[in-house]
This record gives C-alpha cells, sequence and structure tokens, in this order.
C-alpha cells in the first residue's frame, strides 16, 4: 500500500468516542497507515467536568493524549473526526477546533484529503446520523472526499451503521469496535488508492 498518513481527531467527554478513536488508529495502522491519534480542546467550565464524575475520570485519563493543531491536519492525507451527538451535531468542542481552520482551507490544505466521521449517542435514535451528516457540510466546503464504510464488509450487517460507526455511551461492543477499525482501515485504503493514483 502507499504510504499515507492518517489524523484521528476527536473529542470525547466520558470515554466512548476515546474508545472509538483508539480502535480506529488500530485499525488504520494494520493497513499501513502512519497515524496520529490528537484530541480537540476541552473547552468546558471545570465546574460542568466536575459535576459528572465520569468526565472528571475521562479528562484525567485522557491527559496524555497530544491536543490537536493545524499541523495534523496539514499533515494528513485523510481524516477521521469522531465526536458524540450534540442534539443531532458534532459537540461544541470538536466545531470550536474546526471553525479555527479557515486559514487552512483558504490555502487550499484541506482539500483533496479523504474524510470520515463516527459518533456516539445517549439514545438509539439520539441523532447520531444526524452528526455525521453534519459533520460532512464541513467536508464539502474543504473540498475533502468523504469515504463512509457504507454496507461493504459484513461486519457493517451487523451494526447497521454505514454513515459512519456509531454506538451507544459506554463501552463499545465487540462488534462496533471491529466496525470502526474496519472503517479506519476503508479510508487508510482509499487516501492509498487516489495518492497512488495522483503519483502515476
Amino acid at each position: 500500500m502507499e504510504s499515507v498518513n492518517v489524523a484521528i481527531i476527536y473529542y470525547s467527554s466520558t470515554g466512548t468516542i476515546h474508545a472509538l478513536a483508539k480502535a480506529a488508529a488500530e485499525g488504520a495502522e494494520k493497513a499501513g497507515a502512519t497515524v496520529r491519534l490528537r484530541k480537540v480542546a476541552e473547552t468546558a467550565p471545570p465546574e460542568a467536568i466536575n459535576a459528572n464524575p465520569a468526565w472528571a475520570q475521562h479528562v484525567q485519563e485522557s491527559a496524555d493524549v497530544e491536543e490537536v493543531v493545524h499541523d495534523d491536519l496539514a499533515w494528513a492525507d485523510a481524516v477521521l473526526f469522531g465526536t458524540p451527538t450534540r442534539y443531532g451535531n458534532p459537540a461544541s468542542q470538536l466545531r470550536a477546533f474546526i471553525d479555527t481552520t479557515g486559514p487552512l482551507w483558504f490555502q487550499g490544505k484541506l482539500a483533496d484529503k479523504v474524510y470520515s466521521a463516527f459518533t456516539a449517542s445517549n439514545t438509539a435514535h439520539g441523532g447520531r446520523e444526524s452528526t455525521i451528516l453534519a459533520l460532512s457540510n464541513t467536508f464539502y466546503h474543504w473540498g475533502g472526499i468523504i469515504v463512509p464504510p457504507g454496507y461493504t464488509d459484513p461486519i457493517q450487517f451487523q451494526t447497521g451503521t454505514p454513515y459512519g460507526t456509531s454506538t451507544g455511551a459506554g463501552t463499545p461492543s465487540e462488534e462496533v469496535l471491529q466496525a470502526i477499525g474496519y472503517q479506519a482501515r476503508r479510508v487508510a485504503e482509499t487516501a492509498a488508492a487516489l495518492k497512488a493514483g495522483r503519483a502515476a
């Protein structure tokens, strides 16, 4: 496979999206990609975080994960974004980072990359697909190439998440971890094919 750089950029409050992001990193690495796993900055006030023990615990447990910077996007051939749903939209923490990327967009440094997304919600119909679609609006503006998992692998018929891997809150099931691993491999392999084709 053509060598590709994959950035996995996510926001996670209590750890569900963090678990998916780690599994995505493993999936992309298995496909031969060089991976950067990056979280976005936490913007919630300490009193809100500390009012939820799981949130406070996850902040401590993920303290060693590097925060994303613009160079991570510029470096990447492909990017997977992970976010919990917030009223059917991406979390404000992720949006806050995305909203700083105007200079990269203006220079054309976000175009022609492969993009994909994954999410989680507290309820089964908590806006998972609309959250992924909302992120796709950004990818359109960037001139990105959106690569969903679709129903292109048997695991997708078990999870039923063609827009992008999604799950409920809590520890993801083995099927969901397989699905995000597959999605990341598909993204890496597509980016590699594009890179090889452009070089030919």
